[in-house]
């Protein structure tokens, strides 16, 4: 079985080929004075519709570990693969290396249209997938959710309660007959919560949403101050129900804590506790 190496992979889109190129420059000059290990990397875009390698790193001392991709630098058939999730006229520079690049990687690329970096644990035969992925994802419109429609059958009653629970009330608005729109955020939170009347066809209490906290004794505890009638703190998967444990996790590992309420109507919130991040997530 192959072995698996810690590596930092890093898609970063650039609106010309010019820019990637001066990106690429930039790379090469802060490994002489602030990159810390081996890496490989390359300008791709696409020519006539195929992919297409504009231009590679090509000095002995900053190539890849060659066991890591079969005795040398990155191969040009994984740089064209990866060049296929590029949108026409859009440049790429990808780089793949040792994790002790990321400092010198993050200042070489801040001047991209957007920038993708995944830490991953691959093969040699995963390169080209997670290369593909990253550079997809640094290509794609960003789309932030920030809007979560829940159904209620007493739309006074809801407001009350989410306004009981120190929820920002963003809007209670009735800009057409049998329409009304109530938005609520969470504190700290990018995304909001909207009920009303004429929103949606759903049937009240089968929403499920999440919370996402940094202490949940913390939270639990502010919750049952407000006179909200959560669970208990429990561990290990939130579902099915049967596979939960009592109590917090025992290491406090992220992701890993839960408890829940539920609002008047029975629509459900699974509150987590996470204190560090999965790579590439916020």
């Amino acid at each position: 079985m192959a072995e698996k190496r810690p590596l930092v992979v890093y898609a970063a889109a650039y609106e010309t080929v010019e820019a990637a190129l001066a990106g690429l420059d930039a790379v090469e000059q802060l490994h002489k004075d602030e990159l810390i290990g081996q890496y490989d990397a390359a300008v791709i875009d696409q020519e006539n519709g195929k992919p297409h390698v504009v231009k590679r790193m090509d000095r002995p001392h900053v190539r890849v570990i060659p066991e890591w991709f079969g005795g040398g630098t990155l191969p040009r058939k994984e740089l064209h693969e990866a060049a296929e999730e590029l949108m026409a006229n859009q440049a790429g520079l990808i780089a793949v290396g040792e994790p002790t690049i990321e400092k010198g990687l993050d200042e070489a690329l801040s001047g991209a249209a957007r920038v993708v970096k995944r830490t991953v644990q691959a093969t040699t035969g995963e390169i080209t997938s997670e290369l593909q992925e990253a550079l997809k994802e640094a290509d794609m419109v960003e789309m932030h959710l920030e809007v979560d429609i829940i159904p209620v059958s007493d739309v006074d009653r809801a407001k009350q309660f989410y306004q009981s629970l120190g929820w920002r009330l963003d809007a209670d608005d009735a800009p057409l007959p049998g329409l009304r729109i109530v938005q609520f955020t969470p504190p700290g939170s990018g995304a909001s919560l909207t009920f009303g009347t004429g929103l949606t066809a759903a049937a009240p209490g089968s929403a499920l949403a999440g919370l996402i906290v940094s202490d949940i004794v913390a939270a639990h505890d502010e919750l049952a101050g407000r006179g909200v009638d959560a669970s208990d703190i429990w561990h290990g998967p939130p579902f099915p129900v049967g596979a939960r444990q009592p109590g917090p996790d025992p290491e406090r590992t992220s992701y890993g804590s839960f408890c829940s309420f539920t609002d008047p109507d029975g629509n459900i919130w699974l509150v987590q506790e996470v204190t560090t991040r999965l790579p590439g997530r916020v």
